[in-house]
């Protein structure tokens, strides 16, 4: 069985034993029922990682000792998303598939049509799910670097973010060059955006193109704007070398 993975704090990782508490402890030792000789990993979620085994399991708290520390490098080159908000849940879809598929970060669009729109105490709620939904896929898929989930980007946001990548991508139907043939760098950012169900705006297109990004295709098909972030990064993933 894999061994599971929670979130600690990087002064907690040092040391030779300790009680692990709060809620991530308390998830541990009352959801998870771990007992006294199970193994657990521990991180920081950038790239910390403490090997641990329980010694002694509380009611919602695990006395743990660290057999081994080590420390996961980042990878490189660094995978932008930029996800035009989708309607509904299909949001948290999109982050809990492109964090299991190593996405780096995570920008949610606030695009010209999305159907979606965050406002006032909606989008607290909304990215504080998309980021909880980040946090829990990337324990589950054992990421030891979480990813970052920002907060809600405009398009001027996005042409800035494209405009310093190493390599800015739209996904679009109509590109004429695939994204499995694009070149791509060793290192920088990879900034790829995904529009949502409406598409991409033509004067949002030309913002993008002014910024330096590239249109690409990333299939014969119309995938969903919650799939295509990860079919996108499945791509990229594999031709960096990343996987």
């Amino acid at each position: 069985m894999t061994v599971p993975v929670f979130l600690a704090e990087a002064a907690d990782l040092a040391r030779a034993e300790f009680t692990f508490g709060g809620p991530e402890g308390r998830h541990a030792a009352a959801v998870r029922r771990l007992r006294a000789g199970e193994r657990l990993d521990l991180t920081d979620g950038a790239g910390a990682v403490a090997e641990c085994v329980v010694r002694e399991a509380g009611k919602d708290s695990l006395r743990v000792e660290v057999l081994r520390r080590y420390d996961v490098p980042a990878p490189h080159p660094r995978l932008v998303v930029v996800q035009g908000l989708p309607k509904g849940d299909r949001g948290e879809l999109a982050v809990e598939m492109m964090t299991e598929a190593g996405v780096d970060v995570i920008v949610p669009w606030a695009a010209a049509r999305s159907v979606t729109q965050w406002k006032g105490e909606r989008a607290v709620k909304s990215l504080s799910r998309w980021r909880s939904t980040a946090r829990e896929a990337g324990k589950q898929s054992r990421r030891f670097h979480l990813p970052e989930v920002t907060g809600p980007a405009t398009t001027a946001g996005v042409a800035a973010l494209l405009s310093e990548a190493a390599l800015g991508i739209v996904l679009h139907e109509e590109a004429a060059s695939p994204l499995s043939t694009m070149e791509l760098p060793g290192t920088g950012d990879i900034v790829v955006v995904v529009g949502p169900e409406g598409g991409v705006a033509d004067e949002e297109i030309a913002a993008f193109r002014e910024a330096g990004a590239v249109p690409a295709l990333l299939g014969p098909t119309v995938l969903r704007t919650s799939t295509a972030g990860v079919a996108a990064a499945a791509v990229l993933q594999a031709r960096t070398g990343r996987w």
